[in-house]
């Protein structure tokens, strides 16, 4: 056994190395849209997978979002508080008739039997999207944790559209992916769906039956 050993591993030492191939991006850097163009593969892309739009101004945005909650009958609905877009929205939530907001400023041992019995809806900004897939790009941190848009059954995302991107490569290039990431990025292209082995889809099975996109 020793002596088969030996020549295995003296085989193997014996290998020159070879030099990587550098990776050809040429392909993906084709795809370059005007950002009208991006925004209408975005909007198709996701409204094939059930994502519903919601149009707004950079102005009124919180007015829309509180509007469209009170039209859903959304009677609970979590937030991060520290956030810029979650205090704006707040501040249009004080009116009477407006969806009780849920801060998410607590450990989540705290927060999980409201989160998962109690709240509606959760409301998250997105740092970016992705037009080539019709994806939306989530940063999870601290102020907005990722279960804010995993848990409620309806999930408002805020999207500026000077955001949307060409491809997954834009990203990595424009967003310095290369120099840090967070613990989790949390790519998002519709409501939660699964299939069985006939590819029969069914939506909101282990996350959220809607997904809604606030386009600003």
């Amino acid at each position: 056994m020793p002596d088969a050993r030996e020549r295995i591993l003296g085989r193997l030492r014996a290998v020159k190395p070879h030099a990587f191939t550098p990776s050809d991006f040429s392909i993906v850097e084709t795809k370059t849209w005007s950002p009208a163009a991006r925004l209408e593969r975005l909007r198709t892309a996701m409204a094939a997978v059930r994502t519903e739009f919601l149009d707004a101004a950079a102005h009124d945005w919180p007015e829309t979002v509180r509007a469209f909650l009170v039209a859903q009958g959304a009677r609970n609905v979590a937030y991060g508080p520290a956030t810029e877009a979650g205090r704006l929205l707040a501040a249009a939530c004080t009116r009477a008739g407006a969806p009780a907001l849920v801060p998410y400023d607590r450990p989540i041992e705290d927060l999980k039997a409201t989160l998962f019995d109690d709240v509606d809806a959760g409301f998250t900004a997105v740092r970016c999207a992705i037009a080539d897939t019709g994806t939306l790009v989530l940063w999870p941190s601290p102020e907005e944790p990722r279960l804010l848009s995993l848990v409620p059954p309806l999930h408002v995302a805020l999207l500026s559209a000077a955001t949307i991107r060409d491809t997954l490569l834009s990203v990595l290039r424009d967003e310095g992916w290369a120099k840090g990431l967070p613990p989790n990025v949390v790519l998002v292209s519709g409501p939660s769906k699964t299939a069985d082995i006939e590819q029969t889809l069914a939506y909101g099975v282990h996350g959220p039956k809607r997904l809604v996109v606030v386009l600003v």
